[in-house]
């Protein structure tokens, strides 16, 4: 009888075990489904974010608020054959110096040191303005081909007079307005005169090659002259 009494309650045991770990599962799986379905709502909260951006981006294009961005790569020498290639390094290397936070952008906190370096120090406002002029892609910040922009358009007559961007390729080292395109009144006559520059943009190539094998023969010389002279002591 005890033994019998004994075994019915351990079936009950096993019976309350048993309903219990199924409760549990189904709670699990209930838990599961309400994170997947939050999963699939977020993820469709983020997609239907970037879908209404670039339509946006589409739309202020179509309607001549927005260009186009730009492939991030581009070729500065070919794009912009006004200057020459010695301009053009010097423009990058003045970029690189003011882009202090070695992103490849020049920010307006980088542009308003840099106007106090040239001291022409420009308002928070006139700043703004200034990257506003170049901002192709209206990311705030200048990038290098917008840097370059400046140049060709203070080289080409289209900037105003009193435009912070005039001041700085005024201010800067390379004097667009004679070098640039030696003075060129407008767009179309910078154009024309890029075009009869191929054959010393070649030219300049050829010297900078030049210039590396003398440099070489100079070393394969010294390299030589310092052999010689070590023979001669070991003999």
């Amino acid at each position: 009888m005890a033994s019998e009494e004994l075994a019915q309650k351990l079936q009950r045991r096993l019976q309350l075990e048993e309903s219990g770990a199924a409760a549990e599962g189904e709670v699990e799986a209930v838990k599961g489904a309400v994170e997947d379905a939050e999963e699939r709502s977020c993820l469709t909260a983020s997609a239907g974010a970037e879908l209404s951006a670039k339509l946006c981006r589409r739309q202020d294009i179509n309607e001549g608020a927005a260009q186009p961005r730009r492939a991030a790569v581009f070729n500065p020498y070919t794009e912009f054959k006004e200057f020459s290639r010695r301009q053009i390094k010097d423009m990058e290397r003045m970029f690189r110096l003011y882009d202090s936070g070695r992103d490849g952008y020049i920010d307006l906190m980088e542009l308003k040191l840099m106007m106090e370096k040239l001291g022409a120090p420009q308002t928070h406002l006139g700043l703004k303005n200034m990257i506003k002029e170049v901002d192709e892609d209206f990311d705030g910040k200048l990038s290098f081909r917008e840097f370059l922009l400046i140049f060709h358009k203070a080289a080409a007559g289209e900037l105003e007079e009193d435009s912070g961007l005039l001041t700085l390729a005024k201010l800067s080292e390379i004097d667009v307005s004679i070098e640039g395109v030696k003075g060129a009144k407008n767009f179309f006559e910078a154009k024309a005169q890029a075009l009869s520059s191929a054959s010393k943009f070649e030219a300049e190539i050829k010297a900078e090659q030049d210039e590396r094998k003398r440099e070489e023969e100079e070393r394969k010389h010294r390299r030589a002259a310092f052999r010689e002279l070590k023979s001669a002591f070991t003999q």
